[in-house]
């Protein structure tokens, strides 16, 4: 092998460390969304209205949602009300960063349909 192949494998071997290093450096918080189920807004349901909500959560070590907020609108401000409600009002499983408990951002997606 000459000296060129050798520096480049080791030049690639060393950048595949580190990114698996960064990679797992943070797990971010969850939740099973399947049992913080949202009550469908009695307006949405006359209307008809179906959707997904994109939202995002900070998570506490303990759990509890700190701050909430909505990526993707479902279209329909009623729909994204409840979800976020919801969800906000379940307990997550924390997240970690470097193998500890830690505060982290959740993302979740939620879907209205009839």
């Amino acid at each position: 092998m000459n000296k060129h192949l050798i520096a480049a494998f080791i030049a690639t071997f060393a950048a595949t460390i580190v990114a698996g290093t960064a990679f797992a450096a943070e797990v971010p918080a969850s939740v099973d969304a399947r049992k913080c189920k949202a009550e469908y807004p009695k307006a949405s349901l006359l209307n008809e209205e179906q959707g997904a909500v994109s939202m995002a959560f900070l998570v506490s070590p303990a759990g509890d949602v700190v701050e909430s907020k909505i990526e993707k609108s479902s279209g329909f401000k009623n729909l994204d009300k409840a979800a976020l409600k919801a969800l906000t009002a379940c307990k997550f499983t924390p997240g970690k960063k470097d193998g500890s408990v830690a505060q982290t951002w959740a993302k979740v997606d939620y879907v209205w349909a009839l």
